[in-house]
C-alpha cells in the first residue's frame, strides 16, 4: 500500500512538471510572437489629409516646341556639288541651301525636249497628209497622242532637273546640316533641319478637372525657366481626349520675335486667378508612392499600410488635391513607402 502512494505522488509530480513546462513553453511562444510582432512593424512618418483653403490658380510644366520643325531632303539622287548655307543661318523660303550633280538629269531633259520637238515636228506633217489623203484618222490621232506623251516626258524631265537645287520650304534657322560637299545623297534623305522659333509652342497636360475650365483662345501666363520674365501666351489647341495618363494635352503659342526662347526649354503656364479661393482636399506630394501620375497612396487602417489608388487633381507647391480616394482625417504614409507592401504593420514614427 505504501508503495502505491508513493507511484501517485511521484506520477502526479512527474504530472505537475510536465504541466508547468508545457505552460512555460506556450508563455515563451506568445512572448516571442508579440516581439517579432512588434519587430516586423515598419517605422513611417504620417500625417492627415486635410481641407485646405486655397487659391483657383493652378500651374503646369512643359516644354517649348518650334512652330516649324522641318528636315529638308533631296529629291534626287546624286552627288552634293555646293553647299549655301551653314548651320545658325537664317534661310528664307525657297532659298537654295545646297546644289546636285545636274549632268544625268540634264541629258534626261535633253532627250526629252528632242523627242517633244520630234512629236511636234510628226504631228504637222500628219496634219498636212490628212489634209490630202495621204494617211488615215487612226494615223493622225496616233500622232496627237504620241504629242502629248513626249509633252508629259519632257515636264516631268524638267521637274527633276529642277529638283537639283535643294530649297528651303520654310523660313527659319539651320538647325543642323547633315551633308558635306562631295557626299552622294539618295532621294528623300534629310540634308537640313530648318526650324522656326519666331513663335513656340509650349506643350503641357492638365487633369479633367482643369480642362473644363479651358477654351481656345485663353490668355494665360507663361514663366520660362531660364527667365525671371513672365509673358503672354494664347491657348491654341486643346485635345479632344486624353492621352493614357488620363491627361488632356494642351498647346500654347507665345511669342518670341527676339530669339531669347529656344525650343526644348522649360516653362510653367499659370491658370486662373489668384484672388479666388475654394476649399479641397489636400496631401503632401511626398505621399504619392513613385510619381503623382500614378495616383498610388499607403493609408494607415489598424496599424497596417493599405496601399489605395486615389484621384489626384490640382498641384498646389508641395500639396496635392485629391478628388476622390481619400477623406479628411485619413492618415497617409509620408516617408518610408520604399518598405511597404499592401497591408504591411506599420508603426508611426515623428
Amino acid at each position: 500500500m505504501k508503495k502505491v502512494i508513493i507511484s501517485i505522488i511521484i506520477i502526479g509530480l512527474v504530472g505537475f512538471m510536465a504541466y508547468k513546462l508545457y505552460s512555460n513553453k506556450e508563455k515563451n511562444a506568445r512572448e516571442v510572437a508579440i516581439v517579432a510582432q512588434k519587430e516586423a512593424q515598419v517605422a513611417v512618418r504620417a500625417v492627415k489629409a486635410t481641407q485646405e483653403s486655397v487659391a483657383e490658380l493652378f500651374t503646369a510644366n512643359g516644354t517649348f516646341v518650334a512652330e516649324q520643325d522641318l528636315n529638308v531632303s533631296s529629291e534626287v539622287g546624286g552627288q552634293v556639288v555646293k553647299i549655301f548655307v551653314k548651320e545658325g543661318d537664317f534661310v528664307q523660303a525657297g532659298q537654295i541651301l545646297a546644289q546636285t550633280k545636274a549632268d544625268r538629269t540634264n541629258v534626261q531633259l535633253d532627250n526629252a525636249r528632242a523627242a517633244l520637238q520630234t512629236a511636234q515636228s510628226d504631228l504637222k506633217r500628219f496634219e498636212s497628209a490628212y489634209q490630202t489623203g495621204g494617211v488615215t484618222a487612226q494615223q493622225l490621232e496616233q500622232a496627237r497622242l504620241q504629242l502629248k506623251n513626249a509633252q508629259a516626258n519632257f515636264n516631268s524631265a524638267s521637274i527633276i532637273s529642277g529638283d537639283t537645287s535643294v530649297r528651303s520650304k520654310i523660313s527659319g534657322i539651320v538647325s543642323s546640316k547633315e551633308v558635306e560637299e562631295g557626299t552622294l545623297v539618295n532621294p528623300g534623305q534629310p540634308l537640313f533641319n530648318i526650324v522656326n522659333i519666331n513663335l513656340l509652342k509650349l506643350k503641357i497636360t492638365v487633369d479633367e478637372a482643369q480642362v473644363g475650365s479651358l477654351k481656345v483662345g485663353d490668355i494665360v501666363k507663361v514663366k520660362p525657366s531660364s527667365s525671371a520674365e513672365v509673358i503672354e501666351g494664347k491657348v491654341t489647341f486643346i485635345a479632344p481626349k486624353s492621352n493614357g495618363a488620363l491627361k488632356f494635352p494642351i498647346e500654347i503659342v507665345v511669342p518670341n520675335t527676339n530669339h531669347k526662347l529656344k525650343a526644348g526649354m522649360y516653362a510653367t503656364a499659370q491658370f486662373g486667378k489668384s484672388n479666388e479661393q475654394s476649399t479641397v482636399l489636400v496631401v503632401p506630394h511626398s505621399a504619392f508612392v513613385g510619381s503623382v501620375s500614378q495616383n498610388k497612396i499607403f493609408k494607415i487602417e489598424n496599424g497596417k499600410a493599405i496601399l489605395l489608388t486615389v484621384k489626384s487633381g490640382r498641384n498646389f507647391g508641395d500639396k496635392v488635391e485629391i478628388i476622390s480616394g481619400l477623406s479628411a482625417g485619413d492618415q497617409v504614409v509620408i516617408s518610408g513607402q520604399i518598405n511597404l507592401d499592401n497591408g504591411t504593420p506599420v508603426k508611426i514614427v515623428e
